[in-house]
């Protein structure tokens, strides 16, 4: 069984099948059930600010190796 690895807001993640680096904006919690389903991230597409909701085993900490 697969543990779901949590974020913070502010946090850089990517989507584990690629694509670009993302800022956690905040949590998404059902309120009927108090559970984390999701996370709001935003990136750029050039200078057009995007967002989206994205399940939490869909992401990963991004890391930046210090040369």
């Amino acid at each position: 069984m697969s543990t779901t690895q949590t974020f913070n807001v502010g946090d850089i993640v990517q989507l584990k099948s690629g694509g670009p680096e993302m800022t956690v904006k905040s949590e998404h919690i059902n309120t009927r059930t108090n559970q984390l389903t999701g996370y709001y991230c935003q990136w750029f597409a050039g200078k057009k600010l995007e967002q989206g909701q994205f399940p939490p085993d869909s992401l990963e900490l991004v890391t930046k190796d210090d040369d």
